[in-house]
């Protein structure tokens, strides 16, 4: 996916480096840097597609069956899930990440490429939900990448970067430093697991609410570890669909379950609480292979 994004013809160039693209019925911001490849949708301020320079598999996964139209969420990338999480409310995961943003910064360097966007209420958020508030969707794409949330008002909101990573083959993956404590969504049962490691056996739905600061994803196929970096989070979500919910989906491959896993930051069990000119945050940062002592 990542090629097809920087095969699109250019609408509006903004540095020798971004430009301004169509992706389908949505414009997209495409990085060609020598750091990086990359790409962010104006829709949901969410991160498409990273690929560091020396890479040669692109971290973030995106379902070749997404529709890239206004209003219906993105399969894959890093979806902004905000003011609530899950299916608690239409839409699923919230309206910020079927949300048009404005692009309102960026900056460059030799290392790294910054995009700011930033969503405000409107009539039509306050339909769905009846706060004031601003939200603001900083992104930092080089080695590595990083997605913070900054959210001004004076609500609670649960939220999520629902990160999509790529990997090779799910039964050869694990995924460490979740801590013991979890919710299983399939099964509804809570319970403190034994487990240092995750496995996927199929379908996987799970929230864990004790978890580490780094997550890291082991992938044997790829030959590579994924580290996953959580700030201001209290939670941690690992979601797979297996193949069943993987087939029955419109906008993934029937066999897309195979090369991807979410673990993603979240703020679950503890919502984000702004107050006033007090934000609160959720942020991410991924690096592919680190280093693990």
């Amino acid at each position: 996916m990542i090629e097809r994004l920087l095969a699109l013809p250019v609408t509006s160039p903004i540095t020798p480096s971004l430009s301004q693209r169509q992706m389908g019925d949505l414009p997209v911001i495409v990085i060609d840097h020598p750091k990086v490849r990359a790409a962010v949708s104006f829709q949901g301020a969410q991160v498409l597609a990273w690929q560091p320079a020396g890479s040669e598999q692109p971290g973030l996964w995106l379902s070749e069956n997404s529709a890239f139209t206004p209003g219906v969420a993105i399969r894959g990338g890093i979806p902004v899930c905000w003011p609530w999480f899950g299916p608690v409310q239409a839409p699923s995961h919230g309206f910020a990440r079927i949300m048009q943003w404005e692009f309102t910064a960026h900056n460059e360097n030799e290392e790294s490429v910054f995009l700011t966007f930033t969503l405000r209420d409107s009539a039509e958020t306050r339909k769905l939900w009846p706060h004031e508030f601003t939200l603001i969707a900083r992104i930092r794409l080089g080695d590595t990448c990083e997605v913070e949330l900054e959210a001004y008002g004076q609500y609670q909101a649960t939220a999520a970067l629902h990160t999509y990573f790529t990997v090779g083959d799910i039964a050869q993956v694990s995924i460490s430093g979740l801590g013991q404590h979890l919710l299983d969504n399939l099964s509804q049962r809570e319970e403190y697991t034994e487990e240092t490691k995750l496995v996927f056996n199929g379908r996987t739905d799970r929230i864990y609410t004790e978890p580490e600061q780094s997550t890291y994803i082991h992938d044997k196929k790829l030959k590579r570890h994924i580290e996953v970096v959580h700030f201001h989070h209290s939670d941690v979500v690992c979601w797979n669909p297996g193949a069943a919910l993987s087939a029955s989906m419109a906008d993934m491959p029937d066999d897309g379950y195979k090369t991807m896993v979410c673990a993603e930051s979240a703020r679950i069990n503890r919502p984000m609480a702004p107050q006033g000119d007090k934000p609160s945050h959720l942020s991410v940062r991924i690096r592919l292979n680190p280093k693990i002592g």
